[in-house]
């Protein structure tokens, strides 16, 4: 029953990050793995920081974040490929 959890979790703070970072969604599965990943790169960030999320808004919380985080990483490769293209 967790994994069902995790999955709806990890889909809502995809679909979140998407719409904040970009504007739209990506579509279920990217939503859903960004939101996936998201919330182990969140958990690990804030474990850095020695802060524990509690319950369901502190999961999708971290989820959220750690997506954002990991959407500006991938959006600042893909620009430095593409200006490299262009040269």
């Amino acid at each position: 029953m967790y994994f069902l959890w995790y999955l709806l979790i990890g889909l809502a703070a995809g679909w979140i990050a998407n719409l904040i970072v970009k504007g739209d969604g990506s579509g279920l599965i990217i939503n859903l793995i960004v939101g996936l990943i998201g919330g182990v790169l969140g958990g690990w960030l804030f474990s850095l920081f020695g802060w524990v999320p509690v319950g369901t808004f502190g999961s999708l919380l971290t989820s959220v974040l750690g997506a954002i985080v990991l959407l500006w990483i991938v959006s600042m490769i893909t620009r430095r490929k593409h200006a490299n293209v262009k040269q």
